[in-house]
């Protein structure tokens, strides 16, 4: 595996492409760029996936606040996992964006190689959508790049893209989008200070703070989760949202507690694993019944957390 920069250039007709943003690297995913290896390895060329460093819409509309599954670097990582000989990261600017898809054809081949272009089940490219994947093979004729279309994946969570992921996490539905992606939704972040109400209520938390802003954020709501920290996997359960019971303001927190477990990680780099959606958030009686129902969160994530751990021997 080879990571190749902008500036780089590649020889002619040396390699089959394809191109897409590939939030989330999902099941769909997985099946285009294994698609394209086979396509490249026919052929005697190079695989070749190019990504974006940007969401298109967060360039072109950096208002709209667009959220993304995964951050850069996993991305990348989930990307190289899948075994392409060449990644390469692109930055997607408005000059590009305005490129018709025939023009966007000729610039893969004449600076990455491209003798053949693998198009996504429903991928469109170039600022002209309303074009078919016809044209696309037309423009590619001329150009003297094939074009082929990768199949659709057909597996059991059919059908599977990035917009219904998102809408999954957004919805608190993180088992059916750990379906789709193969793998559960992540957050990446830093072990901060917080109102450190949880200790006196006998379930000590971990407020997690320095969370990439563009990264989508479950439901609010308690989850069962696998936490990672210092090289350690850890059972625990995760509150997002304002506390309502403790009169936090609006301000909002993701909190985990950490089973049979009481170390100070302060400062420390930490990863949730959001493997199962336990309840909304929502405002009780007092303190009592609060710790009635974190006792309650706490049996049913190890049960869940038993029953994944079990599935992945």
């Amino acid at each position: 595996m080879r990571d190749l920069g902008e500036t780089d250039r590649l020889p002619l007709g040396s390699t089959v492409a394809t191109i897409g943003m590939f939030d989330g690297v999902h099941r769909g995913h997985a099946t285009l760029v294994n698609f394209l290896r086979q396509q490249a390895a026919a052929r005697g060329k190079q695989s070749l996936v190019i990504t974006f460093l940007h969401h298109p819409r967060q360039v072109l509309y950096p208002d709209a606040h667009f959220k993304l599954i995964m951050p850069l670097e996993d991305r990348l990582a989930e990307l190289k996992a899948l075994g392409p000989d060449l990644l390469l990261p692109l930055e997607f600017t408005p000059e590009l964006a305005a490129l018709d898809s025939s023009r966007f054809i000729e610039l893969l081949r004449d600076r990455y190689g491209v003798s053949v272009l693998v198009a996504g089940y429903n991928h469109r490219f170039g600022h002209d959508k309303g074009e078919t994947f016809e044209d696309y093979c037309r423009h590619g004729r001329r150009l003297g790049v094939e074009v082929v279309k990768a199949p659709e994946y057909l597996g059991r969570y059919a059908p599977v893209s990035s917009t219904i992921v998102r809408g999954l996490i957004a919805a608190g539905r993180v088992v059916d989008a750990m379906h789709c992606m193969g793998r559960p939704h992540m957050l990446r972040g830093k072990v901060v200070h917080g109102f450190h109400n949880g200790r006196g209520l006998g379930f000590p938390t971990a407020n997690v703070g320095e969370i990439d802003p563009d990264v989508l954020l479950p439901h609010n709501g308690a989850y069962a989760v696998l936490a990672h920290v210092g090289g350690r996997q850890l059972q625990g359960m995760t509150n997002i949202g304002r506390r309502p019971t403790l009169d936090n303001g609006t301000q909002l927190s993701i909190e985990v507690n950490l089973f049979d477990f009481e170390e100070d990680i302060y400062g420390e780099d930490i990863s949730l694993e959001f493997i199962s959606f336990l309840r909304l958030e929502f405002k009780m009686c007092g303190l009592d019944e609060l710790k009635r129902q974190l006792t309650k969160d706490r049996d049913n994530a190890k049960a869940l957390l038993q029953e994944y751990l079990n599935t992945k021997q």
